[in-house]
């Protein structure tokens, strides 16, 4: 839904902003207005990989003088026209518009939730600001000068009834029409970059956990890190507001289906708060309850009303959110099958190697990096590649990367490497951890990473330290707590799981042979990195369901074709990339 709020927020907020001109040019045709919009959501899409850096500093004098501007415009209107309305702070006329309106007044609350739609943007806010100074500028500024406009507007109405549908700009006084037209114009453009921030924000967060597929992330600015742009989501949603502008172009409907989708996104975030509160904040359950009883029944009573309206616009979010959780799922879905065929396939290594004598296996001076799923034992792409082609490189490195549900993983944190097997087969195991908010270093920089925390590695066994110095010591939660233990605990790995004798052994003279590894390991970074990684064909069994084979074969297997491959997504260079094509029966 709030990525359905990302398309519907430019679309109502613009149009809204240009229909004030039909105020003042009244024969202007409606075909000018939607061009007019869809002129302004194109120029506000393409500035956006700009950053909110550059032209970041425009928006506080913006937003300010558009606030002071229907701030001042209320107060004249509120003396011009009725000064009686401050009355209707009394919480008494809530009960007397019900009382009087009945079925009516419970319709209205559809339309009246416009008027506290924006505030979700705040959450998107969050990655430029920090949250007192959020909270300050709302309490002080914004939402008094919301109520002293919203005062005017009811003050002008009640003594224009005639103007209800152009209410806003009808009351502006003529002398000052046109600037605040102008800033209002302004204000809906950068209201639309913060919810197109959260947008991008949402679906980073969702690659990073594998419920959407990769797309490309770029970090618009090296200090504020929520600060990102992915173009091939900026571009979808700005067909997608084209859309709703000339597809539409009835305002009202539009409304419609931008009430429903806040007042959803506000109702799903109280019931979300009720988790925060009893899980992280570790509050007992009354106090949960009783604010979601508070918030989450005044927005219930919103959200019976705008659910009314679902035939006159209310579906075009809910088909929308439809279709992004369906894809989001089966992403999530195939990708866990993928990993589940990775892991129920591998190999252990002493069955590799077992084949080393009879199909002449050979080692080549350089690094090879092996990227995998597995944790354990070798993954069936490179048994593939080996039994096909039998020859690997003297160091072998292979990469696990792991996605926590945790916003960020310190660095002392991030790598954990292992021996797999005895020593002089220079074989390793490094698992990395990323939180979904962590950004990826180029392939330069990760590789110096990665090596040089092998060499530490090799360094502390050399120095006669425990292979758990190179395995952070403060995992993320308990489940990572106890497999990292696991691993701390266990210098090798043979692929079967057994430790036997003779490698209970090697683990008290594994410092004599270190020093030699280094020097091999140095010896193999100057000949040359080279990658590696799996092409996978991901198809359904033969005695799958039609239903299973629709997702895995057909949608999932489009969403692979389409999306951005692994090796753009990790940056990996092409030269030095080597792919082996899989086919994968889930």
């Amino acid at each position: 839904m709030v990525i359905a709020d990302g398309i519907l927020t430019p679309s109502m907020s613009v149009l809204s902003a240009v229909y004030g001109i039909k105020t003042k040019a009244g024969g202007l045709h409606e075909n000018y207005a939607i061009l007019i919009t869809c002129m302004i959501l194109v120029g506000l899409f393409a500035l956006q990989h700009i950053g909110t850096q550059r032209v970041g500093f425009l928006f506080t004098p913006i937003i300010l003088v558009w606030l002071l501007s229907i701030s001042g415009v209320g107060i004249y209107n509120i003396i011009h026209w009725n000064p009686r309305v401050v009355s209707a702070l009394s919480p008494y006329y809530v009960y007397k518009l019900f009382k009087l309106t009945g079925k009516d007044g419970w319709t209205s609350l559809g339309g009246i939730v416009l008027c506290i739609t924006g505030a979700e943007a705040m959450f998107a806010d969050l990655g430029h600001f920090s949250q007192l100074s959020i909270r300050i500028a709302f309490t002080t500024i914004i939402y008094p000068s919301l109520i002293l406009a919203y005062m005017g507007e009811a003050a002008y109405l009640s003594k224009h009834k005639e103007d209800l549908q152009r209410s806003f700009y009808r009351a502006i006084p003529e002398v000052v029409f046109w600037p605040v037209f102008i800033i209002a114009t302004l204000a809906t453009v950068v209201a639309s970059q913060a919810v197109i921030s959260a947008t991008f924000s949402i679906i980073s967060q969702c690659r990073a956990l594998n419920c959407f597929p990769r797309v490309k992330i770029i970090h618009t600015s090296n200090q504020v890190h929520g600060q990102i742009y992915i173009p091939e989501v900026n571009w979808m949603l700005m067909v997608f507001c084209l859309l709703v502008v000339i597809g539409f172009r009835d305002i009202d409907m539009i409304a419609n289906a931008y009430g429903l989708t806040v007042i959803i996104v506000m109702f799903v975030t109280t019931c979300l708060m009720f988790l925060v509160i009893v899980m992280v904040w570790k509050r007992n359950l009354l106090a949960a309850f009783i604010f979601v009883s508070v918030f989450g029944s005044l927005e219930l009573l919103y959200l019976s009303s705008c659910l009314a309206k679902v035939a006159k616009g209310g579906w075009i979010p809910l088909i929308f959110s439809l279709v992004v959780s369906s894809v989001m799922y089966i992403w999530h879905y195939g990708t866990l099958q993928k990993q589940s065929f990775e892991s129920h396939n591998k190999t252990s290594l002493d069955m590799l190697l077992s084949l080393g004598p009879n199909v002449g296996i050979n080692r080549v001076r350089g690094i090879g990096l092996i990227y995998t799923n597995v944790l354990s034992g070798i993954p069936p792409m490179f048994s593939h590649f080996v039994t096909n082609f039998p020859a690997f490189h003297q160091v072998l490195i292979f990469v696990t990367f792991q996605f926590m549900t945790t916003p960020r993983v310190s660095v002392n944190q991030r790598f954990i490497v292992r021996r797999i097997g005895p020593p002089e087969f220079r074989i390793y195991r490094c698992i990395i951890r990323l939180g979904y908010k962590d950004a990826r270093k180029d392939s330069h920089a990760f590789e110096t990473d990665l090596i040089e925390t092998v060499r530490v590695f090799l360094q502390r066994e050399s120095d006669g330290g425990d292979a758990r110095d190179s395995v952070s010591q403060m995992p993320v939660n308990q489940h990572e707590s106890n497999r990292l233990r696991d691993d701390a605990s266990t210098r090798y790995e043979n692929g079967s799981g057994a430790e036997p004798e003779t490698r209970r052994k090697r683990v008290r003279f594994c410092g004599v042979g270190s020093s030699k590894e280094l020097e091999d390991l140095e010896n193999a970074r100057e000949a040359g990195l080279a990658y590696m990684m799996g092409n996978t064909c991901v198809l359904a069994r033969e005695t799958s369901s039609f239903v299973r084979k629709f997702v895995i074969n057909i949608v999932y297997g489009f969403l692979r074709r389409n999306c951005r491959s692994p090796s753009t997504a990790l940056g990996i260079p092409h030269t030095s990339l080597i792919e082996v094509g899989m086919a994968y029966r889930v």
